[in-house]
């Protein structure tokens, strides 16, 4: 019964609203003025803004599943098998696309990739939590 009564209330409130309110839910017309061309865009300078932008590159060796009791007995040199060979490709993303192939290789004692290949459109519709 309470609940019905404050429904009605709350009903009655909504219904009395000041005309500042009911104002605030009109749409009103604006008028936007052309803005002049100043022809000083070239063709390039607008990529130009980019090409000096980091991007991070993530590279995916391989992935695999355990149980988490496995998980939990993870400790430092605990070792996870994965089931690529060494010398397969490895996939590089952008986000969550793939754009490339490579391969892993050791350069002053660190590692690296070897671009293979560079992928088209179609190929970047993978993602690396398929």
């Amino acid at each position: 019964m309470a609940d019905v009564a404050q429904a009605v209330d709350q009903e009655q409130n909504q219904q009395q609203e000041t005309p500042q309110q009911d104002a605030l839910k009109q749409g009103q017309d604006v008028e936007f003025s052309e803005v002049a061309e100043t022809g000083n865009v070239t063709p390039g300078a607008s990529i130009d803004v980019l090409l000096d932008v980091n991007v991070p590159v993530t590279v995916i060796i391989d992935k695999t599943e355990i149980s988490v009791q496995r998980l939990l007995q993870l400790g430092p040199g605990s070792v996870l098998k994965l089931q690529k060979p060494v010398g397969a490709p490895v996939d590089l993303y952008l986000k969550d696309a793939k754009f490339a192939t490579g391969t892993i290789v050791v350069i002053d004692d660190r590692f690296a990739v070897r671009i293979k290949a560079i992928l088209g459109a179609g190929a970047a519709a993978d993602s690396p939590d398929a």
